[in-house]
């Protein structure tokens, strides 16, 4: 599969180590690279998938460029899911296929089910409190992270307790309605999430971290084979 990478920091760079490795793959083309940033157009009609690691401030004409080419895409960034229904619309009227994620690390998104069936279990037994903190390191670009609000999302869909996500900081108690899921960045850590279940008997915690940038660069590339010659909108959750 020959594979266009736009955007080139971290995550562009460890998908490039990967495929390199593997050898079962070809990276075809990079765009908006280095100081210039410009886009290589040229390269991107030769491939089969275009992968994005960007920022969600250009997302939005990534996504619009890449589907006039009439090329199939993997989206990494985050942070721009309240345009979600833009996109379907730019996927449907050039006929393409996309893939996002709000975290594409397998482990991960087996953490998802996870949550998704604990949530529910303590619901329904037992009097329990449930919040969340994320950690990630100083470079991240948004906060709450994606996958933070992925599993805030999936706890009020099994939670009827909760109806609402609080990201922000509080000056005052919490309602027993909302859903306080916290975010810490600094230092190195590549992505860390952890969810609590507490009542006065006991708790539980339920935790994720990331060791490196491999568990997503890994899951990008298992998602660009799996949108190669598909067309519609899709989310990573369909892969499994």
């Amino acid at each position: 599969m020959k594979i266009a990478l736009v955007g080139f920091g971290n995550m562009g760079q460890e998908i490039e180590k990967l495929i390199n490795e593997s050898g079962e793959h070809q990276i075809v083309s990079k765009s908006l690279t280095g100081i210039d940033r410009q886009w290589d157009l040229e390269g991107i009609k030769k491939a089969d998938v275009v992968i994005d690691f960007t920022h969600p401030s250009v997302i939005l004409e990534n996504i619009k460029k890449v589907a006039g080419i009439g090329k199939n895409m993997v989206v990494g960034t985050t942070g721009w899911y309240d345009r979600l229904d833009e996109v379907k619309q730019i996927v449907k009227k050039n006929r393409i296929g996309l893939i996002y994620a709000h975290n594409f690390s397998v482990g991960a998104n087996i953490f998802f089910k996870i949550v998704e069936n604990a949530s529910g279990l303590f619901a329904k037994f037992g009097k329990y409190d449930v919040y969340g903190l994320e950690v990630h390191h100083s470079g991240k670009k948004d906060s709450p992270s994606g996958t933070a609000i992925k599993i805030a999302q999936q706890i009020l869909q099994n939670f009827p307790a909760k109806s609402k996500i609080q990201p922000e900081k509080l000056d005052r108690q919490i309602k027993t309605n909302e859903l306080h899921f916290a975010s810490v960045r600094g230092g190195r850590n590549p992505g860390f999430h952890q969810v609590v279940f507490d009542s006065i008997a006991d708790s539980v915690t339920l935790t994720h971290q990331a060791h490196n940038r491999s568990g997503f660069a890994q899951g990008a590339i298992l998602a660009a084979e799996f949108i190669k010659k598909k067309k519609g909108f899709y989310n990573f959750d369909q892969v499994f």
